[in-house]
Parts: structure tokens; C-alpha cells; sequence
């Protein structure tokens, strides 16, 4: 019998055929030849027969699979509001406005439009970030671990570093602050057990070697039980006691009070600096709202130290996070507005019961594309290390099909990353911007008729 792959067409056939010609000029030419080459490879490998196969098919799955940009957009519908996963915080409209009208053309960047001389890029968020939280100076980088070693790396490179063994945590993607932390150039000195440190356990162990006190806030966890801490106002007194810097590094990036809406113990930028720490580190892109982005806060003269330190230039961030994050820190100025036109604050705040009549809505939407869903409630979380005892109360739509319902969502033109619980998919709308509830159900049910 005649093996069918002895009939297969030849790659200069292929392009000589009208619909494959067709594909060069709006694609590449050398980009139509590779899918042609993949087009007859696939062929060869199953044995099909050419008489079987859908030549441009197979071609133009190949090219729009080419042409498919690999960081796209996809729906959020997991209920983790700060996703880590899944790029973060996303930005409000101003910040997004802000990056489009920098990114157009040149900026003052590093251009001092007052002397006409060379300016400096850490400028451009320092007046917003002292007016918000009442720091002396302020220095961004391009995000909070970077924060972290050029802090250390200025301050107290050489030297011993004190800090707690509870809590020297694992943060995401299996990251170590210890690791991050010796990367620095500083000698890490732990203090107390995994479970208690007393002031006592710092004093002790200061000698002329010491160069500063770290506190690194536990987001990603809680501990309860037979446990204790120093606070930042104890550590505070004694490192000015011993002339040595207090770095507090908090992580989340909060700077407006969530108690309101049941979400306590996690620490604002203002109370570390209020209560003595010499600086704060933060992150933008967490409970801030902003780009990826590692804050500084604190006294002038340590914010001076790190803008001389040379790590500085390697963990500069560039003209559009520098655009994006004065642009979410304005709306600051106003509590209200932040917590409106702020994504992850209004995803944060919103009530219930708005979750649950927009996913009644949504299951009408789908009813008319004959596609069941119910409305449960569900529980979201904030994420990315943030109050990671509390959840949200919320409301989410629940599919049929588990796994395969998962997959074909997920495998979408604009993917719809949801979540399984007791054998069905979940997609928690509190993790959709509002504004989005159209075209995302759209998806829905697009992806699964």
C-alpha cells in the first residue's frame, strides 16, 4: 500500500495555490513560508492524506498562533483581587492616560525645565509622596525587593543587619527575604525564635559591627498563639538609642484606612513613619493601585544615601511607571475619588450585595445564549500577601463541566481565568472591573457555544 505522505505537496505548490498567495502581504512572506513548512510537517507526521487536508486552515492557525502576542489580556474572574499571577493591580484610567501621553513622545524626565540643565528622574512622584504620607524625602525603584537590597546596600553594607527569625518569610515565585536581603552586601544577624522576639533579643545582640534594624511586615501570613513582637515604636527608640537606621519594610503599599470595610492589621505607610522608622519600603502595585514599583519613604538624609548608592541605577524605573504612579498617587489627594476611580480600592470596598445583582444580571445575559449558570456566594481575598486572614464577602457565577469548562475558558480569545470549587467553575465579579461586565460575559459565552 502507498504511504500517503509520498503525495504531500511540496512547499513552493503550496504557495503557488490563490489562497495561500493571498496570506503574503498581510503577513510576512517568511512568516507564510514557516506555517507552510509546519502545515506539510504536521501532514507528514500524522500520515494524513493531502487530499484530506485543509491547506489554508492549517496555515492560517499556524500564522495567527505566530502573530499572537504572548502577555495578553485576560478576565480576572478568580476573586483574588491583588493576583500576582495575573499582573496585579490593574491601573485607573488617569494613570493609563498618563502613560499614553509620556509614552507618545520625549519628557522632562531627567530635564530641569527651570535651569535648562540635566535634572533627576527621582524627582517627578517625591512632593506627592510627602504630602500623602508626610515622609521627608522619598526615592522609587522598580520594585519593593529592589527597595529592600538598596536600602540595606546603603545603609548598612559591611555590617550586621538585626532581624527577627520570624520574620525572615518566603515571599512569591519561592523568593527569600534572607536571600534578597545578603544580596545587599549586609551580614544578616537573626534575633528571638520563629515565634517570640522581645526588644531584649535586638538590644543584646548589637555590637560596633551592627549597621541597622530591619522589621519586615508578615503580610503573606498570620501567626496566632503564643507569640510576640517588637513594635516599630520600641525598635524605633532603640535605634536612635544606638545612632542606627530602623528600615520598616511593609510591602502592601497601603496609605488609606480599610478598617471601615472589616480589613485590619495591616500597617499604613503614614503609622510606620509616624512611629519612628527611618524608612518605609512599599510596594506600587499592591494595595497602592499603581505600576509594579518599590517606594521609599523617610528621613533626607537616608533617602540621599540610596540615590548615591550605585544599586540606584540599576533599579531605576523608567519614564511611564514614573507617569502611571504620580497619576494614581493625585487621586490620593482626594480619599473618595481614590476609592472610586482606583480599581483594586472600589474591587476592595464594594458591597455584596452590588456583587451578587451584577452576577443575577450576568446569568440572564447567559440564559439567552441557552448557556445555565447559578449565583453563589463565594469569598473573595485581596491578595498579593495582603491581609491574608481576612476574606471578602462575594457573590460568583457557577458553571457546570469543571475542568473542561475551566479549560475551554481559559483557552479563549481574551482567556477567563476562573477557579474550580465542588466540581464547578467559579468567576467571582468582584474581581472584574465593573465597567467590564459586558464584554465579559460576552466572552463567556462566546468560548463556551
Amino acid at each position: 500500500m502507498t504511504d500517503p505522505r509520498r503525495a504531500l505537496p511540496s512547499v513552493s505548490s503550496l504557495l503557488e495555490r490563490e489562497d495561500l498567495r493571498a496570506l503574503v502581504g498581510p503577513h510576512p512572506r517568511s512568516l507564510v513560508v514557516d506555517a507552510v513548512r509546519k502545515a506539510i510537517d504536521d501532514a507528514r507526521r500524522t500520515a494524513e492524506s493531502a487530499d484530506t487536508v485543509d491547506w489554508q486552515a492549517a496555515v492560517q492557525q499556524t500564522l495567527n498562533s505566530a502573530n499572537r502576542r504572548l502577555l495578553r489580556p485576560v478576565y480576572n474572574a478568580t476573586g483574588v483581587i491583588l493576583h500576582t499571577n495575573l499582573g496585579r493591580a490593574p491601573l485607573a484610567e488617569p494613570a493609563v492616560n498618563a502613560i499614553h501621553d509620556i509614552a507618545l513622545g520625549y519628557t522632562n524626565l531627567e530635564y530641569d525645565l527651570e535651569t535648562g540643565s540635566r535634572g533627576s528622574r527621582y524627582v517627578h512622584c517625591v512632593e506627592l509622596l510627602r504630602e500623602l504620607t508626610g515622609a521627608e524625602d522619598a526615592i522609587v525603584v522598580n520594585n519593593c525587593a529592589a527597595a529592600l537590597v538598596l536600602s540595606l546596600s546603603a545603609l548598612a553594607r559591611g555590617k550586621q543587619v538585626l532581624v527577627s527569625r520570624g520574620e525572615l518569610v518566603e515571599i512569591g515565585g519561592s523568593f527569600r527575604v534572607p536571600d534578597i536581603m545578603e544580596r545587599s552586601g549586609a551580614d544578616l544577624c537573626e534575633v528571638g525564635t520563629t515565634n517570640r522576639t522581645h526588644l531584649e533579643d535586638y538590644s543584646r545582640a548589637i555590637t560596633s559591627r551592627t549597621g541597622a534594624i530591619a522589621k519586615v511586615h508578615r503580610s503573606n501570613f498570620s501567626m496566632s498563639g503564643f507569640v510576640a513582637d517588637a513594635d516599630v515604636n520600641e525598635l524605633a527608640a532603640l535605634a536612635v538609642q544606638h545612632h542606627l537606621p530602623l528600615i520598616h519594610d511593609l510591602g502592601s503599599g497601603l496609605i488609606v484606612d480599610l478598617s471601615g470595610y472589616g480589613l485590619t492589621g495591616e500597617p499604613a505607610a503614614q503609622t510606620a513613619l509616624r512611629a519612628g522608622a527611618t524608612i518605609v519600603l512599599m510596594s506600587g502595585d499592591k494595595l497602592l493601585g499603581g505600576p509594579q514599583a518599590g517606594i521609599v519613604l523617610g528621613a533626607r538624609g537616608a533617602i540621599a544615601q540610596l540615590r548615591q548608592d550605585p544599586f540606584a541605577r540599576a533599579m531605576r524605573v523608567d519614564k511611564m511607571t514614573i507617569a502611571a504612579l504620580a497619576a494614581t498617587l493625585d487621586l490620593y489627594r482626594d480619599t473618595d475619588a481614590a476609592l472610586r476611580e482606583i480599581p483594586v480600592l472600589r474591587m476592595i470596598t464594594t458591597p455584596a450585595d452590588m456583587i451578587r445583582q451584577r452576577c443575577e444580571s450576568a446569568r440572564q445575559r447567559l440564559l439567552r445564549h441557552r448557556i445555565g449558570a447559578e449565583v453563589v456566594a463565594s469569598v473573595a481575598g485581596v491578595g498579593a500577601g495582603a491581609f491574608p486572614a481576612h476574606g471578602i464577602p462575594s457573590f460568583a457565577l457557577s458553571l457546570d463541566g469543571a475542568e473542561r469548562t475551566e479549560t475551554t475558558l481559559r483557552s479563549w480569545e481574551t482567556p477567563v481565568i476562573g477557579r474550580i470549587r465542588d466540581g464547578r467553575v467559579l468567576l467571582d465579579l468582584r474581581s472584574i472591573p465593573e465597567r467590564d461586565d459586558g464584554p465579559f460575559i460576552d466572552a463567556v459565552a462566546a468560548a463556551l457555544q
